[in-house]
């Protein structure tokens, strides 16, 4: 049997150790099993109910979500890990207006609920910013699994979902939309992009919002970000559209730049690997 607090698990010593300003316990021994990362865990990942969360700044604003950067380590302890803390807003969803457009084939469980984000109230904002959370968290594990480039989704708690953090140090790793790649090094990158694609693909999904502003490079790695919004194309009457705008998007962005990138081949390819 698995221990719940994790094999490094440390009973902390209260009296000598509190959190200080920008620090909390580690949230990890508080949730539930299914709002952890999929199994096997990568062995960075700390589990110690010893561990102090220490906020470090923030790394990107959003409307519907801003992400910060955040430490995760035992006191006194082996070196911790950076984590992406995305943090989705309760109160105020601008843009969550326009999730219509991806929520399509899903299901609230609750009649309440659903109405409550139908009508826009402040208890359905709480609801929707709750539930954009798990369906990352979700969409991020299956694709994880599935072996598609995301950063490792380590957990879930209410509006909180902490990531792997993408960069060196406490640095950020640029989008692709900085990158001044040429040549061979950008064919490198936009074959790494069409693999992402067709690994969504053959899911059968889309990304939905897929663009050079929503993919990172770090080491010559690309990696994608921001799934709340992974649409089911067959079950989404929306799906074979965004599919084929995710396609038009990346291409345009490579082809600007002066590679072959032909937007109508891939979807092509998306829909052969999808069926």
């Amino acid at each position: 049997m698995d221990n719940f607090f994790g094999d490094d698990f440390v009973v902390p010593t209260f009296a000598d150790v509190e959190p200080g300003a920008g620090q909390r316990w580690s949230t990890w021994p508080a949730i539930t099993p299914s709002e952890r990362g999929p199994r096997p865990w990568p062995d960075w990942v700390v589990t110690s109910a010893a561990a102090l969360d220490t906020e470090l700044g923030i790394l990107k604003t959003g409307k519907e979500a801003d992400v910060f950067l955040i430490e995760r380590a035992v006191p006194a302890g082996p070196p911790g890990v950076f984590l992406a803390a995305k943090r989705y807003r309760s109160t105020e969803h601008r843009d969550f207006q326009r999730s219509d457009l991806y929520r399509e084939g899903r299901v609230e469980r609750r009649t309440r609920d659903r109405r409550a984000v139908e009508r826009g109230t402040a208890y359905g904002r709480t609801v929707a910013a709750v539930s954009w959370s798990y369906a990352e968290f979700a969409a991020l594990s299956r694709m994880w699994e599935l072996g598609v480039a995301v950063p490792y989704p380590v957990q879930v708690n209410g509006t909180e979902l902490l990531l792997e953090f993408i960069g060196d140090g406490t640095t950020a790793a640029p989008r692709l939309a900085a990158s001044r790649a040429t040549g061979a090094e950008l064919r490198a990158l936009f074959d790494q992009v069409r693999e992402i694609l067709l690994g969504f693909a053959r899911a059968g999904c889309a990304h939905g919002d897929l663009s050079a502003y929503n993919l990172l490079v770090h080491d010559g790695r690309v990696v994608v970000i921001d799934l709340p919004q992974l649409v089911d194309v067959a079950s989404n009457p929306n799906g074979f559209a965004l599919l084929e705008r995710d396609c038009r998007n990346v291409c345009d962005w490579f082809a600007r730049r002066g590679l072959d990138a032909d937007a109508g081949e891939l979807f092509a390819d998306a829909m052969g690997v999808m069926f």
